[in-house]
């Protein structure tokens, strides 16, 4: 079969690779019918160092089961289903706990010998509890939307959760990506009447508008936290997702926080700190957040996605055959596209 492999930055190639197979008896096989790229893939696609071997990448999927391990019972071959972004069998205490990231018996795609996302057909470990059933065809228009409940959706409504967000809440929304936009969506669904967005890419922030911001801010750094203090009558706002990360976008979250609030950061971090020192202690602002479990949140957020409620699917802007996934990559580098739907 074909799959996307990463020999380094820059070099993103679709190449024959082994057809997948059961190894384990919680093995699945299942044929990827849509996936996508994540912007967590460009950080190895900008800098991942040269190597003569390339590594399978890919961490978001949909497809339809084709073959199960003999410990499978609740799937079966033509079942529709949506995998997380990370695998996990959904029963250990952390699993449990609603936090999947951190399964003591589960992994990432793409590492330690489990295939990646962006290929013809993946192996999923630990298949019973890592995959979610979909009770739509392979020829749903709701495909792109029921995609992003791989990561993207899960990802914004992971920082609104950890935020605290509610009606009662005035929020900003750190990044105009996709992770960015899905988090205005998030907070609209919560309940929040005033989301400021940052981002300065009109398209971008167009659709976020659409999804539920109420302000947009193009400014950055120092400029665009006075922007937003602004508009909340010096205040700044009870709840900030930072949906980016970079240091200046969490200096920027901190600073546009009201005293007593909450910071919530789900950008894979490119930093090694930030300045957590007395304005921070003295305001008394809460920073958390991290890695979305999204396992945790699919249920909760698949029956609007099935109602229409929310079309999270509009991320997409672009949409590719496998074999030119080398040209998806390098359109988001390039800020051509915000974020690319593939088919195999």
């Amino acid at each position: 079969m074909r799959a996307t492999l990463i020999y380094g930055a820059g070099d993103v190639r679709v190449e024959d690779v082994p057809d997948p197979r059961l190894r384990d008896p919680a093995d699945a096989v299942v044929r990827v019918v849509r996936s996508c790229i994540c912007g967590s893939d460009l950080w190895p696609y900008g800098a991942k160092p040269e190597s003569g071997t390339g590594a399978r990448i890919g961490h978001e999927f949909l497809g339809v089961v084709e073959e199960t391990g003999s410990a499978v019972s609740e799937l079966k071959a033509g079942d529709l289903v949506v995998a997380p972004f990370v695998w996990a069998d959904n029963t250990c205490d952390f699993c449990t706990e609603g936090l999947q990231t951190s399964c003591r018996h589960g992994g990432m795609w793409g590492a330690d010998g489990v295939d990646g996302g962006q290929g013809e057909a993946v192996r999923v470990p630990q298949a019973e509890g890592t995959l979610v059933k979909l009770p739509v065809g392979e020829d749903s228009a709701l495909l792109p939307s029921l995609l992003t409940l791989s990561d993207v959706f899960p990802t914004g409504h992971h920082a609104a959760v950890k935020a605290g967000v509610n009606e009662r809440t005035t929020v900003t929304v750190i990044g105009d990506g996709a992770v960015g936009l899905c988090a205005v969506l998030a907070a609209k669904r919560l309940g929040a009447e005033r989301i400021i967005l940052m981002g300065r890419h009109k398209d971008r922030t167009d659709l976020g508008r659409e999804f539920g911001a109420t302000d947009v801010v193009a400014e950055r750094g120092e400029e665009g936290v006075e922007k937003v203090r602004e508009l909340t009558g010096g205040d700044g706002t009870h709840r900030t997702l930072e949906c980016v990360g970079l240091e200046q976008a969490m200096e920027t979250a901190l600073g546009v926080t009201r005293k007593g609030g909450t910071v919530s950061r789900v950008g894979a971090p490119q930093y090694e700190q930030v300045s957590l020192g007395f304005p921070v202690f003295f305001s008394n602002i809460t920073v958390t957040g991290g890695v979305a479990p999204a396992r945790a949140y699919i249920e909760e957020l698949l029956p609007d996605v099935l109602e229409g409620k929310v079309e999270p699917g509009k991320v997409f802007d672009r949409t590719v055959e496998l074999t030119d996934i080398p040209g998806g990559y390098q359109a988001m580098a390039d800020r051509e596209a915000l974020k690319v739907l593939v088919r195999p």
